[in-house]
């Protein structure tokens, strides 16, 4: 009886120490990458821009309907990462995908791609079409940092795999591996890890 009351209490102790842990947790931006203005359309014909996105953080990552490789593993990574969000009882976000292929992905190739995911919450996606290559481009470099090239041959656009958190006045603060073929190594993707981001930006917003 002893024993189990010391597991019991050391079991205790633990969530404890992990619950006030969370509880202080300190977000702190790793980069601040001002996102240039744009004016797209989503999956659904709607007109998203940069003013209708603040407000709230999200999630951003780059994407195409046509690729045959970290496409598909990336998006269904995102909507484990939506899974957390909504374990966690968030609203106050939104998951942002860029076309890097606009010239092929129309709203409604977008939409039929998000099908085949179990999406949790598809009013919180926004996959985003409606401009030409070069504009991807260059947005891509101006506010992420990150390299897009469609190649001279073939249809397999060059893109990378990460995810970035942005806040809710635009500024993306932080970026996190959005695909990774070993799970366990230090490129994993970090699907708590940026849900306790998100929750920590919208507990932040709502203080200010």
């Amino acid at each position: 009886m002893r024993k189990k009351k010391l597991l019991c209490l050391t079991f205790l102790l633990i969530v404890g120490m992990v619950l006030s842990a969370c509880s202080n947790y300190n977000f702190k931006p790793t980069i601040q990458y001002k996102v240039q203005d744009f004016t797209v359309t989503n999956h659904r014909g709607e007109t998203v821009t940069l003013e209708s996105l603040k407000g709230e953080p999200w999630i951003a990552m780059f994407i195409f309907t046509n690729c045959t490789t970290i496409c598909q593993p990336m998006t269904y990574n995102m909507t484990l990462i939506q899974e957390k969000l909504v374990e966690r009882g968030l609203e106050d976000y939104k998951i942002v995908g860029f076309s890097v292929d606009p010239a092929n992905d129309t709203p409604e190739a977008l939409t039929n791609y998000l099908s085949y995911f179990e999406v949790p919450d598809e009013s919180k996606w926004h996959l985003l079409t409606g401009y030409d290559q070069s504009f991807i481009e260059q947005f891509a470099v101006q506010s992420f940092k990150s390299y897009v090239k469609m190649p001279e041959e073939g249809d397999q656009v060059i893109h990378g795999s990460t995810f970035y958190l942005v806040d809710e006045s635009g500024v993306a603060v932080k970026y996190y591996s959005g695909y990774s073929e070993e799970e366990n190594t230090g490129n994993a993707v970090p699907y708590d890890e940026i849900a306790i981001d998100v929750e920590t930006l919208i507990k932040n917003m709502k203080k200010d």
